[in-house]
């Protein structure tokens, strides 16, 4: 079965993306670096790829090409790997799949765009829409999650529902205080008396927050300042309630797909129009957020299928 070949930017949110697609697939993958040669090769590529120009020299690869591999397709997260994706696609003859809208570059010479509704994307064949980031809902790789998360000081909650917290970090269009969490905690530990707690922090999550959440008592607590393991999994798989902070949109994707948990965004969005309040604005709406609904991507999948001819 041939390969796909996943070129990563080195965002863990972005590599995520890209291999759950290949799972989605159905195929194993390999993952390779990919960068810009130099200042001002971004910009570049925007022009060369406008006048049909996809050259290596662009961009620099930190691994070498298994070409005995005899990839099936090329797939790219992020603005770091759009045009390596489609240069590295055409070098190796076959189609590339991007996700995340590629604004700016040439739509129809990718093989398939998979773009989250809240990037407003354009209508053409080879673009499909999806409610959120991707997140390709694989049995396998929760179960195993589950299995860390209890070889790392979790435990199932056995004749009680828990509850867990996803917190993220402030950005442009969110804010996040002290104050603020301390705030939501409490709500949170209001509205699910008689529950057990769980929580996790991540790399954006202000040290002053961090010490916020540290101050509560939690059954099962991840503070990533001082533990980088990942309990998002088993939460996902575990809990019977997320609370996830509305400017994550990996974080509340992959709650929305997967698992059974009903999931209430904590909203420290800031006023005005984003693609963050899109997203939330449209989670809710669908009744993903709030709801009991699961995202379903099985047709979205199905379609790229289809477009990348595997």
């Amino acid at each position: 079965m041939n390969r796909i070949l996943v070129l990563t930017d080195g965002k863990a949110g972005h590599e995520s993306q890209s291999k759950a697609f290949a799972r989605a697939m159905g195929r194993e993958f390999d993952v390779v670096p990919v960068r810009f040669a130099f200042p001002g090769a971004k910009a570049l590529s925007y022009l060369f790829d406008s006048i049909g120009i996809r050259t290596a020299a662009l961009f620099r690869i930190g691994a070498e090409i298994k070409s005995e591999a005899g990839y099936a397709a090329v797939v790219g997260t992020g603005s770091g790997t759009f045009y390596a994706a489609k240069a590295m696609a055409k070098r190796l003859g076959v189609k590339s799949a991007v996700l995340l809208y590629p604004r700016g570059y040439d739509l129809k010479s990718f093989g398939a765009i998979l773009a989250p509704s809240f990037d407003r994307p354009a209508k053409a064949a080879n673009i499909i829409a999806t409610p959120g980031n991707l997140v390709a809902n694989d049995a396998a790789f929760y179960a195993a999650g589950v299995e860390s998360f209890l070889a790392n000081g979790g435990a199932k909650p056995e004749g009680r529902e828990a509850v867990a917290v996803i917190i993220g970090g402030p950005n442009k269009r969110s804010s996040m205080t002290a104050e603020w969490m301390e705030r939501e905690l409490d709500r949170v530990f209001e509205e699910n008396k008689g529950s057990l707690f769980w929580v996790t922090t991540s790399r954006r999550t202000p040290p002053d927050v961090e010490r916020v959440v540290e101050s509560y008592p939690w059954d099962y607590a991840l503070i990533y300042s001082k533990n980088r393991f990942n309990p998002i999994p088993a939460f996902v798989s575990l809990a019977s309630r997320l609370y996830v902070t509305a400017e994550s949109t990996g974080m509340l994707s992959e709650s929305c797909t997967c698992g059974k948990a009903r999931v209430e965004a904590i909203d420290d969005l800031l006023p005005g129009d984003s693609k963050y309040r899109r997203f939330v604005d449209s989670l809710r709406e669908g009744g993903y957020v709030g709801g009991s609904r699961k995202i379903d991507l099985s047709g979205e999948f199905a379609a790229a299928k289809r477009l990348l001819g595997l």
